[in-house]
């Protein structure tokens, strides 16, 4: 790979001449640097981005990241992102898995989007005592270079339980979401706290993980159990989803035999039959103003915390009793 000394070389210039020339410098005449971003093309050079960041301590790229990418939750996400950071003079990048945590740690990115509970809180507090900026959409931290956005998720779940309590459902399942998930802590708590006014309600509580497969094992063991209609709270809708498919093939009905609510309003939850009650939100929405607070970290800007508030969105899966 070609470097600036090897430009410098055939150009017949300092490096710093080069230099100059590729950052757009008046200090270089035209006609040197129109030779020069020749030579460049020439030798195919390409910048170092990680060098470059760390000289003008800036790089114009910000960093989110994501337990994974599965399921229809998280594209309407990174897509409220995008657009606001490009608006921005910006450019994401997505990683996930706890070997892209060095990416934050080696200051490529300008700050970061978390929503990715293989963080620990310590870690995200040093990152930030190290001068990194970040908005933080799955957790609640203090520091002063830490903002967050966060999903109302006690209200969501309180939502969803009142409702099939209201329509007379007494013995209700609730399919959780994975050890150490926020958003899932935050819903039980909620979920727990209705039941606990409501003296006649059978909580069962079944472990998920926030995938279809953590629904389809939660949809054989509620029709192994079966006994009469029965009500499912599924903390996310692609959990849901998976208890739709399982059930299918059983004699059970959606809506009839099982009354089941998400949370999420994915696209998708649109269109399954029965159409899928759940909790609705805008994640576009969410990722703009998750960005939005960053980029005012970043220059230095007054934010305060902000939570994104959801919606019932009330269908056929639920049904009185």
């Amino acid at each position: 790979m070609a470097s600036i000394k090897d430009i410098a070389k055939k150009a017949g210039v300092s490096i710093s001449t080069v230099s100059y020339a590729l950052n757009g410098s008046p200090k270089v005449t035209d006609e040197t640097c129109a030779r020069i971003l020749a030579i460049a093309k020439e030798l195919n050079y390409v910048p170092n981005a990680a060098a470059r960041s760390l000289k003008k301590k800036e790089s114009k790229i910000i960093g989110a990241f994501l337990p994974d990418f599965s399921g229809g939750f998280y594209g309407d996400l990174l897509q409220g992102m995008k657009g606001t950071l490009i608006q921005k003079g910006y450019d994401l990048v997505v990683c996930s898995g706890p070997q892209s945590h060095r990416l934050l740690a080696e200051k490529l990115f300008d700050g970061a989007l978390i929503l990715d509970h293989t963080f620990s809180d310590e870690q995200l507090l040093n990152f930030a005592e190290l001068g990194h900026r970040l908005v933080v959409l799955d957790r609640e931290l203090k520091h002063p270079n830490i903002n967050h956005v966060l999903l109302d998720n006690k209200a969501g779940a309180s939502l969803a339980m009142e409702y099939l309590i209201d329509l007379g459902h007494r013995k209700i399942y609730v399919v959780t979401g994975p050890e150490g998930s926020y958003d899932s802590k935050q819903r039980m708590a909620a979920v727990r706290q209705t039941v606990e006014r409501s003296s006649d309600v059978e909580c069962i509580e079944i472990p998920g993980d926030f995938n279809r497969t953590g629904g389809e094992r939660a949809g054989k063991q509620i029709a192994a159990e079966f006994e009469g209609p029965v009500a499912v709270f599924c903390l996310n809708d692609e959990m849901a989803i998976g208890m739709y498919d399982y059930i299918s093939e059983t004699d059970l009905e959606m809506g009839k035999d099982i009354h089941i609510i998400g949370f999420d309003n994915i696209e998708l939850s649109e269109y399954i039959r029965p159409r899928l009650a759940t909790i609705g939100y805008s994640k576009k929405k969410w990722g703009s103003l998750a960005s939005e607070q960053l980029i005012k970290i970043i220059e230095g800007k007054p934010v305060e915390n902000e939570r994104i508030y959801v919606t019932l969105v009330k269908a056929e899966s639920v049904k009185p009793v």
